[in-house]
């Protein structure tokens, strides 16, 4: 095992253990967020000023509005913003612009002059040209296009989804699960589908594919080609999908209970069944993209894009439980198919962003194949050209590209997985070069022609600045360094950043905030908040601004927080370990490291407590029921079986049910109820869309039958996570009294109480 201490060059900073500033302490309510005018709340955000690269590309901008200054970084000499004759006639076009529409809108049949210049001053979709309009405004669609006047096109309820053709002639929303397309020279619309109901989705997202694939909130699932000629859409069948009821209980002026029904599918339930059609804008004629290969397979999409010169819809399939992924390329007005890449993995393969083309025709493609996420080159059709970049580190992030050079800018791992860090390297995968300095967070923004960029860099040593480095990786300047005045006013500890060795030879990341004031020769009590789910690190080398976790030092707390190997941003290999048995190799790196940190004195190993919500809440509650580490266990929102968690999430790690039966009884924390240890509190919003409140209750029933002892709350109208200002100031509370009570915490608190120091 080691027990190290990090030094953030050049920062001028080195985290050894406490930092104190001065003596004051802060409340409970300071700490969460429900300060008075007496009693501030306490912001350990950073303050900074603010330095950007001009309009020109060259300048480097100070400060904002009548204080802002332009400097030149090679000369370093200031000067007024010059007068932007191009800014300046793009603010007069603009204003011109909206005259327009205002005059044009006006000018329509029954359109006053108060509707005109809200329908001018809109928020909608803009052609790529920017000279076209379209605005939504209560159930109506209006549009407008310089020179060519102003048209109400469509008058019905329930339009959603709208999305604006590049070129503005064309504009497809969805209405009752139906997509259609309106042409906007003519405000003539045509149903391209016929099909929507309840239960047959078109261009319209289901509940799992947009909260486990196309991301949470965004249901939209249509596609115009680049050309505007094509519109590709998904097509989902839910009639097999099972549906699922959460109840508002807190209907207002009445006692009545409100149902809210979805279609939900558990793992091993029906998926909704999935197509992807291809529309032409004019004719409204429908390619269906042969998926005949995948026939029987369940197959997934994933992702939909097309090719820069229009002449392929690219989509990605995935099997049911998504262990490979093929790029798939489809005629547009046949629908026939190829597929160009085919990703596979011995565990899951992630979702693979779309490609990336470049102005010779070929594309970048990211791939964790090798165990890390890598960049390769290709041709049209799949010829691979080449890895661009390589090695036992993981790429994040393109910055930027710059074919001429050719040469690419991304951040990456390569000084560890906890920092990030900015890297060049050229297309064909030569002169790999570092060019941020020193550990931590680093964000870059370069300059016109690149040869500098402003780095803002932070980490948990230090509150961060903002420098100004060269191509070569060289720093120029220091600009400006953060202030956080709330540490001057209150006492603060600093975050250590260490490595922990597992048993089994894995460098676990461990941050640590000890007690302030610190004494060696006492024992404290230990705090782990963590979330734990894969490939989501709880650990960065950033600055940390909880005022809640320095208050829990303040009050003679240990806080840990620690990155399991599949939450460590070390690669896809070690990402995948938890493979199957969800929350057993995790739960095994977070006893390693509570272990390691009871082995001093310092800290009470019979008062270990850990939280966490979601995925941290399943791993809360599993903890104390697969370990015998926690005297307590504060569980929000948890998944206590993943049987009852949905199809795509689960089963991407999981797998099925029927393939994989050890596996969700091994992780199950209602199979484990009778094994629990500590003082279980769980919580749970009522209205939870996502991890459904029938999971709290069902580990309440598990307990109740197991004869254990436990707390719980739900929030009514609450859903994944408490969001009522109200329902948290509850739940903090709660927490806090906890904590007290089962792990003895306070700042007058020098040993546990009886029952604390039993686990009961």
């Amino acid at each position: 095992m080691r027990f190290g201490f990090t030094c953030l060059a050049p920062f001028l900073v080195c985290t050894t253990t406490v930092a104190t500033a001065q003596d004051n302490l802060m409340t409970l309510e300071q700490a969460a967020g429900r300060g008075t005018k007496e009693l501030p709340v306490v912001r350990l955000t950073p303050r900074m000023a603010n330095w950007r690269w001009a309009p020109d590309g060259k300048h480097l901008v100070r400060g904002r509005g009548d204080e802002e200054r332009w400097v030149d970084p090679v000369t370093w000499k200031e000067s007024t913003p010059p007068a932007d004759a191009e800014n300046e006639a793009g603010r007069d076009a603009d204003d011109s612009i909206k005259q327009e529409r205002t005059r044009d809108f006006a000018a329509l049949e029954g359109v006053d002059a108060k509707l005109a210049k809200r329908l001018a001053s809109g928020r909608g979709q803009t052609s790529d040209d920017g000279e076209a309009v379209l605005v939504q405004n209560e159930g109506e669609l209006w549009f407008h296009r310089k020179g060519a006047g102003a048209r109400r096109l469509h008058a019905q309820p329930g339009l959603e989804l709208l999305d604006l053709a590049p070129d503005g002639h064309h504009a497809a929303y969805v209405r009752d699960n139906d997509l259609h397309v309106v042409d906007t020279r003519t405000g003539r619309s045509r149903a391209i589908t016929t099909s929507g109901d309840t239960e047959h989705h078109n261009g319209k997202l289901d509940w799992v594919y947009q909260e486990e694939v196309y991301g949470r909130g965004n249901f939209k699932a249509v596609w115009w080609s680049p050309d505007s000629a094509h519109i590709a859409f998904l097509y989902l069948d839910e009639s097999a999908v099972h549906e699922f009821t959460v109840v508002d209980h807190i209907e207002k002026d009445t006692f009545r209970v409100k149902p809210e029904v979805t279609n939900y599918p558990k793992v091993g339930d029906p998926n909704p069944s999935v197509r992807l059609g291809i529309a032409d804008a004019e004719s409204g004629s429908i390619a269906w993209a042969d998926m005949d290969a995948y026939a029987g397979g369940e197959p997934l999409i994933v992702r939909v894009t097309w090719t820069p010169d229009s002449s392929r819809c690219l989509y990605v399939v995935q099997d049911r439980i998504q262990t490979w992924a093929d790029l798939n390329a489809a005629d547009p007005a046949t629908g026939a198919s190829i597929t160009w890449i085919h990703e596979q993995s011995k565990s899951w393969t992630e979702r693979p962003p779309a490609p990336r083309w470049l102005a010779d025709g070929t594309f970048l493609w990211r791939s964790h194949r090798t165990g890390y996420d890598h960049l390769y080159r290709y041709r049209p059709g799949g010829e691979l050209v080449g890895a661009v970049t390589a090695g036992e580190w993981s790429l994040r992030r393109i910055q930027a590209i710059d074919e001429d050079a050719g040469r690419i800018w991304f951040s990456g791992t390569g000084g560890g997985a906890v920092n990030a860090n900015i890297y060049s390297i050229g297309l064909g995968g030569e002169g790999l070069m570092r060019l941020t300095k020193g550990d931590g967070q680093h964000s870059v923004r370069f300059n016109a022609d690149r040869t500098l960029f402003l780095d803002r860099v932070s980490s948990l040593a230090h509150p961060g600045e903002v420098r100004l480095g060269n191509a070569h990786g060289d720093i120029e300047k220091v600009l400006a360094r953060a202030e956080v005045p709330a540490l001057d006013e209150y006492r603060t500890s600093a975050w250590e950043l260490h490595e922990v060795e597992t048993p089994d030879g894995f460098s676990l990341d461990v941050a640590l905030l000890k007690p302030v004031p610190f004494d060696p020769e006492q024992s404290y009590p230990v705090w782990l908040p963590t979330y734990s789910g894969p490939d989501a690190p709880s650990v960065r080398n950033r600055w940390n601004s909880s005022a809640w976790l320095q208050f829990l030092a303040q009050n003679g707390v240990i806080v840990m927080q620690v990155n399991v190997r599949s939450a460590s941003g070390k690669g896809h290999w070690a990402i995948e370990q938890c493979y199957k048995q969800l929350g057993v190799s995790e739960l095994q790196d977070l006893v390693s490291t509570v272990d390691w940190l009871t082995s001093h004195p310092w800290a009470d190993a019979e008062r270990v407590g850990i939280t966490g919500y979601s995925y941290g809440g399943f791993m809360s509650a599993f903890a104390l029921c697969a370990s015998d580490r926690f005297a307590l266990g504060v569980a929000g929102g948890g998944v206590y079986d993943w049987a009852m968690y949905d199809t795509i999430y689960t089963e991407r790690y999981m797998s099925t049910p029927e393939r994989n039966p050890e596996g969700y009884e091994k992780t199950s924390c209602l199979a484990r109820a009778k094994d629990l240890n500590g003082h279980l509190y769980m919580h749970h919003g009522v209205m939870d869309d996502n991890v459904h409140v029938q999971n709290i209750m069902q580990m309440a029933y598990a307990l109740q039958k197991a004869g254990k002892d436990f707390e719980m709350m739900v929030y009514p109208q609450s859903r994944h996570g408490i969001r009522d200002r109200d329902q948290s100031w509850h739940a903090k509370r709660k927490e806090w009294s906890l904590i007290q009570e089962h792990l003895g915490a306070g700042r007058t608190a020098a040993a546990p109480p009886a029952a604390a120091a039993s686990g009961l």
